[in-house]
């Protein structure tokens, strides 16, 4: 359940918010509006410090309303000198509704716009990191769920500011004592500045021992005094909570022009990177991500696994990218968020004990994934008793247009017939060779994102361990709709034991996509007339009504066969290649690459520059590990 807040009429536009699980208000009596600006802006010397930096982060132990955020990305819109990349970092162990944070900012009418924005994405909030995307990509916020000390310790950033805010130390001291603040101040920063509303004894003292230096200074009404503070303690910092530099933005080459290397080329073309992509096709996405149509649904565990949050994460990324880049809703569209019907075929599909109805975590699950109703077999000519589940956040998606919207962010571009072979490290960056020792081009940073021929592209560096990747070949099957076919279909994708997108608008009239086959160590691209009967026959067991139709009118019947890249976990690999600076993989996605490129390549782009991470940092850690042993360790040189 969303945290019950009770509105007290107060005159203001949406009254003020009141907990009773703390007791307490969550602003001041004058609305909250001066207290986030001076206490917390101003306090932390905001928009000043930020003037001309690539990037700020900035740090908040309680994201309560979200009151703080909307004031610090309204000042950073209005700055003319902000930086190019605004991160903040909330936690939050009792996230309130979607609604709750939209009303609250209702008495502020400057703040409504981006009240709206951030209202729309508040949903799904399960335990755990969820990144939240504004402004192009420009500002980022993290919004980390569960208790404090338990997201501090996943986090590994530096933060330029911190706000220290929550209910009263008297009432809820959990987030305000010794052990937090030093968790705290390991996310810290020499000259990291701190602000906050309260003054107690205890807090200054806790600060303190932390290394905080503190002061009061006058205070907003009806309060005396505030406090401000710096990161800078008397002892020398030990090397290891040393994190990356914060890179300089420069020159990068990106090998492979699919999901996984066009989404790198994107997001670090948003950071100011120039990035050239190159790829052996003519055209951009001719290989594995050329499929006409692919599937976006959650992984789902009873265990809530590596694999399922890590899924969910990457589906948010996606949602967001298809969201802003592309078209839906009409012919021509590119994607639909249609929802996904998953029927459960080989063996049950356990949720969560937690997603359970009237269990804790009901409604935030009920935003992913829930038990599918009669209402949605129906359509699929389904018994309403049917084992299955229904991905709420689902859909599909092209991944060429995914593709091709990523390779046209402005400071990207894209090479074809460029078929690297050689990779020679030189002594300001990496040189790309074709297969006759010709120079397709340098750069100071280069990614590998070309599948599993990345290993052989790797293998050319002279690495001692070479990446674990396997050549997966999948065959789909696809065809033009027939009028025994049309009215057969319903209205969403099918899942689970193969696949069904129903309703594909293609340049020639709307089509249906089944598949795909998964035959491993096998880099054949030729169509073969088993692997239809194959994909037919799962089609048969998943929707019986669907595949008669389609084979009643069989002629019609077309292929596509490409090459995808698995690793032995079914994890990607993301991450440094050891004892090679500058080289970094991004691969490894087999079947899930719309889940999972947008946010491997914000992983990437956040590694390789110092910032917050999108997910928790023992998941980002799991993708460091699919490929090298002692690959987590090349991350920290």
């Amino acid at each position: 359940m969303p945290e019950r807040i009770e509105w007290l009429e107060d005159g203001t536009a949406g009254g003020s918010p009141y907990s009773p699980r703390f007791g307490d208000r969550y602003r001041s009596e004058g609305g909250g509006l001066d207290q986030a600006k001076d206490v917390f802006l101003k306090g932390c010397g905001l928009p000043g410090a930020w003037a001309g930096q690539l990037q700020w982060c900035v740090l908040e132990t309680g994201f309560g309303l979200g009151l703080n955020f909307l004031v610090t990305w309204a000042a950073w819109k209005a700055d003319p000198q902000r930086p190019r990349l605004l991160h903040f970092v909330s936690l939050e162990a009792f996230p309130a509704s979607a609604d709750d944070v939209y009303r609250s900012a209702l008495s502020h009418p400057e703040l409504i716009p981006f009240a709206q924005a951030l209202k729309d994405q508040l949903w799904g909030l399960l335990p755990g990191f969820h990144r939240l995307v504004f402004e192009g990509g420009q500002v980022l916020l993290t919004l980390c769920i569960g208790d404090a000390k338990a997201m501090l310790r996943e986090l590994a950033f530096e933060a330029d500011s911190v706000y220290l805010d929550g209910f009263n130390p008297r009432l809820n001291p959990g987030i305000w004592d010794v052990f937090t603040f030093k968790a705290v101040a390991r996310c810290c920063r020499r000259g990291t500045r701190l602000a906050t509303w309260t003054v107690a004894r205890s807090v200054r003292d806790a600060l303190t021992q932390c290394g905080f230096q503190v002061e009061k200074v006058p205070g907003t009404p009806p309060k005396r005094d505030n406090l401000q503070g710096e990161y800078q303690p008397a002892w020398t910092l030990k090397k290891s909570r040393v994190l990356p530099a914060r890179r300089t933005p420069a020159h990068c080459i990106v090998l492979g022009a699919g999901l996984a290397g066009a989404a790198v080329a994107a997001s670090l073309a948003r950071r100011g990177w120039r990035v050239t992509v190159l790829d052996a096709a003519a055209a951009p996405a001719a290989g594995a991500s050329g499929l006409p149509a692919g599937l976006l649904a959650p992984h789902v565990s009873p265990d809530d696994s590596v694999l399922s949050r890590l899924s969910r994460s990457g589906i948010r990324a996606t949602l967001q990218q298809a969201g802003a880049l592309l078209t839906q809703g009409h012919p021509g569209s590119d994607w639909q968020a249609s929802g996904v019907l998953e029927r459960c075929l080989d063996h049950a599909r356990k949720l969560p004990p937690a997603w359970q109805p009237g269990a804790l975590l009901a409604d935030a699950a009920s935003d992913w994934t829930v038990p599918a109703t009669p209402a949605q077999l129906g359509p699929c000519s389904l018994p309403t008793d049917s084992p299955a589940l229904w991905h709420v956040r689902g859909g599909w998606i092209k991944p060429s247009s995914l593709v091709r919207a990523w390779l046209a962010t402005p400071g990207v571009t894209w090479r074809g017939q460029a078929k690297a072979s050689t990779l020679v490290r030189q002594t300001s960056g990496w040189q790309v060779l074709d297969a006759t020792g010709q120079e397709l081009g340098t750069a100071e940073l280069l990614v590998l994102a070309t599948g599993h021929a990345s290993g052989a592209l790797a293998d050319s560096t002279g690495m001692a361990t070479p990446l674990a990747l396997q050549a997966i070949r999948g065959q789909a099957s696809w065809g033009l709709h027939a009028k025994g076919t049309a009215g057969a279909m319903p209205p969403f994708p099918v899942n689970g034991h193969g696949s069904l997108i129903p309703r594909v608008p293609l340049e020639n009239g709307m089509a249906w996509v089944a598949g795909s086959t998964f035959e491993r160590d096998n880099t054949d691209t030729g169509l073969r007339p088993e692997d239809t009967a194959h994909n037919l026959g799962k089609l048969q067991t998943l929707l019986p009504a669907q595949a008669l139709a389609i084979q009643a009118d069989s002629g019609q019947i077309q292929g596509w066969a490409g090459i995808r890249c698995a690793t032995p976990s079914r994890l990607p690999a993301l991450g440094p290649v050891q004892g090679q600076p500058d080289l970094w993989v991004s691969t490894g996605m087999g079947a899930r690459g719309l889940s999972f490129a947008a946010l491997c390549a914000e992983l990437l782009a956040a590694r390789l520059h110092g910032e917050p991470l999108p997910v928790e940092q023992r998941l980002a850690d799991a993708l460091l590990s699919q490929y090298a042993t002692g690959l987590a360790s090349a991350a920290n040189e």
